[in-house]
């Protein structure tokens, strides 16, 4: 899959009629394949579960047009069998974060770690704000309001967001994603014009 690849409504109509032809169905299986997904990911000791459930889902979309016709079985096992790939990746990723942090003695310093931390930090968050102030107020709001709460009260309260803007859970989904990939190229690009210190 192409790592720039977004999950268009086409894309993820295309998901949902694999999943059933009837439209309410498929909302459920695809909501409870979700939930399992999280769950897998959360049980492995991922702490990022929801996003990479949803990038299981999005390889999943990405291929559902070369898939649907000649597999056979439950689409919810070829989820499982992608999420695998998705965790074995994200394995990758974290031992060479691992391997890239410095052994040096003044990392093993807690005061030295502390004042490294928050010089890595305060940068990040001065780009972010920078970022939602100029976001349009609908847009800021949304993402806010998407990304508050935790664990079943975020369930609960991403549902009556949705329900608020009169759209389905997934569409809101896939909303508040398209506004976190402009705010990570925001802060990017800000984090990249900030003088080295």
């Amino acid at each position: 899959m192409k790592k720039d690849w977004v999950l268009t409504q086409d894309a993820f109509d295309g998901l949902l009629d694999w999943l059933d032809p009837d439209r309410e169905v498929a909302g459920r299986k695809y909501e409870a394949i979700r939930l399992r997904l999280i769950k897998i990911f959360t049980c492995r000791g991922c702490s990022e579960a929801e996003d990479l459930a949803d990038e299981t889902i999005n390889r999943v979309a990405a291929r559902v047009g070369e898939i649907a016709t000649d597999y056979q079985g439950e689409p919810a096992a070829y989820f499982y069998g992608v999420a695998q790939k998705v965790y074995l990746e994200h394995l990758r990723k974290v031992k060479v974060k691992q391997a890239e942090v410095p052994l040096d003695s003044s990392f093993n310093d807690p005061a030295m770690r502390k004042d490294r931390v928050d010089d890595d930090i305060e940068p990040s968050y001065e780009c972010l704000e920078h970022c939602l102030e100029h976001l349009p107020s609908a847009n800021r709001q949304l993402v806010l309001e998407y990304y508050r709460q935790e664990r079943k009260a975020k369930i609960d309260h991403r549902k009556l967001l949705a329900a608020e803007l009169g759209i389905a859970v997934n569409a809101l989904r896939i909303r508040a994603h398209r506004i976190r990939r402009s705010l990570e190229q925001c802060v990017h690009i800000c984090l990249e014009q900030q003088p080295a210190h």
